[in-house]
């Protein structure tokens, strides 16, 4: 199989990298103006969702990112770990596709309980003769810091995708679908100019 046959043509198919797979796409089945089916759409229907891995991958690193900038920036939380957490969620939920919303709705606690002790150990090196309390205590101060943007963070999370469940049901809205005949005269076209007789000299 030559590469013309895996780009995006009319009536052909095309792979799609997908974690450790490849599923491969029909173009012929996407609906009216290019939308993507509901399970494999994002929260905009002409836009591919990504694989859940990816999109909570998307969102622990932005959330790191913002923890480690304002610990050595200021050492504490604040503006910088607010717009990173809270964009990496909220864009996580919006991209994954859309039969795989529940890993992103569930991670912005997760994320947060992971992320910022991990940062908060990695970044600050302990002093000697630190003991157990006085580490948990720095741990725990910016986890009851970063509470209430938690919460909000999640609340929109959750917001959103109920939203994207409700909305994005299957059956919701009509898809154009493309008729058997006119899938017939598409293969007949194709087939003819790939078994098309060669030039007489």
């Amino acid at each position: 199989m030559c590469a013309a046959d895996t780009t995006w043509t009319a009536g052909r198919r095309a792979s799609h990298r997908r974690g450790l797979g490849t599923v491969t796409v029909d173009v012929a089945e996407r609906g009216a103006g290019g939308r993507w089916p509901v399970p494999d759409r994002s929260l905009i229907a002409t836009v591919l969702g990504v694989p859940p891995l990816a999109a909570v991958g998307l969102a622990a690193a932005l959330t790191g990112l913002g923890v480690l900038v304002d610990l050595l920036r200021a050492g504490t939380l604040g503006a910088v770990f607010t717009v990173c957490y809270l964009g990496g969620c909220v864009l996580s939920v919006c991209w994954v596709r859309r039969r795989s919303l529940f890993g992103p709705m569930v991670a912005p606690p997760l994320l947060l309980a992971v992320a910022v002790p991990v940062v908060v150990l990695l970044a600050g090196s302990p002093r000697p003769g630190t003991g157990i309390s006085e580490r948990l205590l720095t741990i725990g101060a910016p986890l009851v810091n970063s509470f209430p943007m938690m919460a909000w963070t999640t609340g929109a999370v959750l917001a959103i995708g109920v939203g994207r469940i409700l909305a994005q049901r299957p059956g919701a809205e009509p898809e154009k679908k493309v008729s058997g005949r006119a899938r017939g005269k598409a293969a007949a076209r194709g087939a003819g100019r790939r078994s098309g007789s060669p030039r007489r000299s």
